[in-house]
């Protein structure tokens, strides 16, 4: 746990608002509870058109609609789609509805994670990194040009924002015994099982950011970014080992934020200009200097290549020819 967890902020401003979300179209995976439910929530309050609610259950998500709905008395705004990140023919299949069934898309939230602590290899990887990395990379991949096209048609400045975990920065040690092969270790090494929440959370941020210099704003339209929520009172450790959760727990009672609360570094993420592209927001403030000097450094951009380079290589077995299209975008 980050040491500054104690002093994170409370009470965050809510920089989206009417004048910005008004009319737009969004999409939230993980909306059927914690902070994409409130990011979703807020969404459907500030007047989009529509917010699609992108969740692996059906049912939890006619629920959080549901509720969504009875909170802010709007109608037929919410709508719940079935996407499934621990499965590529899932994510493939959601973003072809996408592109096909929506008129344009302002912003898609990539909210959905797991800090499942177990050996489970759904597309052959340990259920973090297939749902926090590359099922989330696939999305972002498959979807970029439908948000550019959105940007050539509407004339708007849409956005993908990831959202991330400073945790991640505390893993050096770890990420020291992986770094040379990173994906494959980590679905390799037994030891490692308990660390591969925070070091997929270290690789979405390499990965990321690689993906957001390969492709900048002045030639799609599309503000990447990353957003740390911070630590909110969420059901994310639901599946984490008793003792880590008896830890969080008083960690949580202490300093830590409701999930609306933290919901608002997401919608931050969606709305930021484009200074954001590539940078992590924290807060719902662009905080690259709590990046730390290991990932910035020479060093850390020639590990930030190398987990593109395995990403990349993996997203084009899901869906051959997938980067190439990101060519003439």
């Amino acid at each position: 746990m980050s040491a500054d967890i104690a002093t994170q902020r409370h009470d965050l401003p809510l920089l989206a608002t009417t004048e910005t979300c008004s009319g737009g179209t969004y999409i939230v995976t993980g909306a059927n509870v914690g902070l994409g439910l409130e990011a979703a929530k807020h969404l459907v309050s500030l007047g989009a058109s529509k917010v699609v609610m992108a969740v692996r259950n059906l049912s939890a998500g006619e629920d959080a609609k549901a509720e969504i709905e009875k909170a802010t008395g709007i109608v037929n705004v919410a709508e719940v789609w079935v996407l499934d990140l621990a499965s590529y023919d899932s994510v493939k299949a959601f973003a072809k509805k996408a592109m096909s069934e929506l008129d344009r898309i302002d912003a898609i939230i990539e909210n959905a994670a797991v800090a499942i602590a177990g050996s489970t290899q759904p597309e052959g990887h340990l259920t973090p990194v297939t749902v926090n990395v590359l099922s989330t990379l696939l999305l972002a991949v498959l979807m970029l040009p439908k948000l550019s096209e959105s940007a050539k048609r509407f004339g708007i400045v849409p956005h993908i924002t990831f959202v991330t975990s400073r945790v991640g920065f505390d893993a050096k040690s770890d990420w020291d015994i992986i770094k040379d092969d990173p994906v494959r270790k980590l679905d390799t090494d037994g030891a490692l099982i308990m660390k591969a929440y925070p070091l997929s959370k270290l690789l979405e941020t390499f990965t990321v950011r690689e993906f957001a210099a390969m492709n900048p704003v002045s030639r799609t339209g599309v503000v990447m970014n990353l957003v740390c929520p911070g630590l909110c009172r969420t059901t994310l450790s639901r599946d984490a080992p008793q003792p880590f959760r008896d830890m969080l727990a008083d960690q949580l009672a202490k300093f830590g934020r409701t999930a609306e609360d933290g919901s608002r570094n997401l919608l931050a993420g969606a709305v930021k200009g484009k200074e954001s592209h590539g940078c992590l927001l924290d807060s719902t403030e662009i905080a690259e200097e709590k990046v730390p000097d290991w990932v910035t450094s020479e060093e850390g951009k020639q590990s930030q290549k190398l987990v593109w380079d395995v990403v990349a290589k993996e997203l084009e077995s899901a869906e051959p020819g997938c980067l190439q299209k990101l060519v003439s975008v």
